[in-house]
């Protein structure tokens, strides 16, 4: 009885999933989106929404068959192997890298909106830098400040877009919609846009990792996932409808979008100030977050025996030290390299070598009549769905972001080849999921 308590209840299993996937997406994509698919990014919206919620469903049968951490990469390594399992453990830090970089950028980004010096030249840089080499200090420090932020980030994110779409929609313009879908609209910028507002929705995959830590998980699980994708993707949609309905063509290429559309509403400047700063309390929150969380991705490389084990020192508090200094070292070239928008979708790319991999992993193991703590309907057609449109998302999608947030699974190839030889010859093993 005592276990049960400390366990998640379902509304708090709720907060959990809303609060791992609304983040800087939904502040600043609508604006890219509007200009790739016009009002038709509406059902680019819908799409995502339908796979998001597929693939999640995935993440919770196969997340109730293991106790170990490490999502993904478990599944990947018990269904097909440990090489496919070293490529998916490698790929999810990768991804960590890259997503972490993106929303260093994109903090900066929505800072833009209150200090305009803040979007390019060396202001831009010295603030990307200040912001992950501060919290790389921070964690080094061996303070574990996502404790403190995480109740005050969920807040920051939802009480902007609550009041974004509460006065917003009565300044809907309904001309703004006009042509629903525009012409010159292609399948391969419907994909595009897709991938692009697909980032917004990244984070659901961690719903179904709490299923241990969850009262009555069979039952609750499920209606924790249609709860959170449905309230998310709701949300998100409204956030479009709006800006569309307030902005019209203007929305497109905004980099604020939200703080640009809830300005001209009867607030005004004051308006968009509310949302600037519910922006940057959301995405610095995120930031704090992915300064905590994507050092560990590459502890537990280390502690799987993917990396050489001094990959994995701590200092006398559990600091892991050498973890930190090296995503660091990664993220901040990377966050300099591109734009919000390019590091999102190349981001989502690369979330595909974990997803697709996760979703086949559904078949093997009911074919070996494994059997979890929660099982999807309609046989194989979930997963089969999902993978089958995932693949097609990449392959409309664009060649450059495509071979860049895929080509590293070649790069990854000899480094498993070489830490098995080191593991070889120092008698380590990959080690196994419980």
């Amino acid at each position: 009885m005592g276990d049960s308590k400390k366990k998640f209840g379902l509304f708090s299993i709720i907060l959990l999933g809303m609060n791992a996937i609304i983040g800087s997406g939904i502040f600043l994509l609508p604006g890219r989106a509007f200009t790739i698919t016009g009002t038709s990014s509406l059902f680019a919206y819908l799409f995502i929404t339908l796979l998001a919620g597929s693939m999640a469903l995935c993440f919770a049968e196969v997340g109730g068959l293991f106790r170990s951490n490490g999502g993904a990469y478990i599944y990947a390594k018990e269904a097909f192997g440990n090489f496919v399992g070293f490529e998916v453990g490698v790929m999810k830090y990768i991804v960590q890298i890259i997503a972490w970089a993106a929303m260093a950028v994109g903090f900066v980004t929505a800072l833009s909106a209150v200090v305009p010096a803040a979007a390019q030249g060396p202001l831009r840089t010295a603030m990307i830098i200040f912001v992950v080499g501060g919290l790389t200090v921070v964690n080094i420090l061996g303070v574990d400040p996502t404790k403190y932020v995480n109740n005050i980030a969920t807040v920051g994110k939802l009480v902007p877009l609550i009041l974004f779409i509460s006065i917003g929609i009565f300044f809907i313009k309904g001309d703004n919609f006009k042509p629903i879908v525009p012409e010159g609209i292609t399948t391969g910028k419907f994909a595009e846009a897709a991938i692009l507002i697909f980032y917004a929705f990244t984070g659901f995959e961690s719903i179904a990792t709490a299923s241990e830590d969850m009262q009555n998980s069979k039952k609750n699980l499920p209606i924790a996932i249609a709860v959170v994708i449905g309230c998310v993707s709701l949300i998100y949609f409204l956030i479009q409808f709006v800006s569309i309905g307030i902005l019209g063509s203007g929305l497109s290429g905004t980099e604020t979008p939200v703080v640009d559309a809830m300005s001209a509403t009867a607030l005004g400047a004051a308006g968009g100030l509310i949302v600037s700063v519910g922006t940057l309390v959301s995405i610095g929150g995120i930031n704090v977050a992915a300064s905590f969380l994507s050092p560990r991705g590459c502890l537990a490389l280390a502690d799987r025996g993917m990396l050489p084990p001094v990959v994995g020192k701590k200092t006398e508090k559990g600091v892991p030290i050498v973890a930190i200094l090296i995503t660091a070292a990664l993220v901040i070239p990377v966050a300099l390299s591109g734009s919000f928008t390019q590091l999102a979708a190349i981001s989502v790319i690369s979330r595909f070598t974990q997803y697709i991999p996760t979703c086949l992993s559904v078949i093997v193991f009911r074919k070996r009549g494994m059997e979890s703590t929660f099982r999807l309907p309609f046989g194989y057609t979930i997963p089969i769905v999902a993978t089958i449109v995932s693949f097609w998302l990449l392959f409309n999608s664009d060649t450059k972001k495509l071979l860049i947030g895929l080509g590293a699974m070649l790069i990854i190839v000899p480094l498993y080849f070489a830490m098995k030889k080191y593991n070889e010859k120092h008698g380590y093993e990959f080690k196994a999921a419980e």
